[in-house]
């Protein structure tokens, strides 16, 4: 009897765990998801400026998306939750995890009240988080916890995706990739870049009008991101 041209591989532990982790909040989580685009110019000049300024490292359209994230938590602390058992458990405090893709898996370090940091801690830290995650010296203690998370893939041009919410979190952020497209501003058609983001909820805690506030209020940021150089956001 001839062989299956295949080969078995067994999960990896990291695999296991993710495995274990996204069937977990599909099974008990009821899901639903909210899909906003953002026009993201301003925050783009704003970057150039920040990194014109630095000697070394640069801050990433991805550090300053947490940024602008934690000041719309901080806006509406409704989302800023993990939902244990038949509990909310508020957050004083942004505290975001990042998802990031590592060999076999995927981790989630989260930057600690990231409404108090500059936007140069946020990439100093998550550059660091960044490269001891691809080496597996990610402490437990950094990727416990979190009141919302953010998974960015936008570097791979996707046009939209949806993620999975990380447990006992309340909802999860996707962003995908910026394109140039035609907007009418003040009555008139220009060519703008483009963010598209997808906001997944956990509808035991959260409702229709929760997302689209926050969601909203992200907009809002984004759009005048001035606010951002500020260290603390109140």
């Amino acid at each position: 009897m001839k062989k299956p041209d295949s080969i078995a591989t067994p999960f990896s532990p990291m695999r296991k765990v993710v495995a274990y982790r996204m069937t977990e909040a599909t099974q008990t989580i009821p899901h639903f998801r909210m899909v906003k685009e953002i026009v993201i110019d301003d925050l783009l000049a704003l970057r150039k400026e920040i990194n014109q300024e630095l000697q070394e490292g640069k801050v990433s359209l991805n550090d300053l998306l947490v940024k602008a994230t934690a000041a719309a938590l901080m806006e509406n602390p409704k989302l800023n939750i993990q939902v244990i058992d038949s509990e909310i458990h508020q957050f004083s405090h942004a505290d975001i995890a990042v998802v990031i893709a590592v060999e076999n898996g995927l981790m989630t370090p989260v930057i600690r009240q990231a409404d108090m940091k500059s936007v140069v801690d946020v990439a100093i830290e998550t550059r660091d988080f960044a490269a001891r995650a691809a080496k597996g010296k990610l402490k437990m203690s950094e990727i416990e916890g979190g009141s919302f998370s953010i998974s960015n893939i936008g570097h791979y041009s996707i046009d939209q995706f949806d993620a999975i919410i990380n447990p006992p979190q309340a909802a999860i952020l996707a962003i995908a990739g910026a394109t140039k497209k035609p907007v009418v501003k003040r009555g008139e058609v220009s060519i703008a870049t483009v963010l598209k983001v997808c906001l997944s909820l956990d509808h035991r805690a959260l409702d229709g009008r929760d997302g689209a506030i926050f969601l909203d209020s992200l907009a809002e940021v984004i759009r005048n991101p001035e606010r951002l150089l500020a260290k603390q956001l109140a």
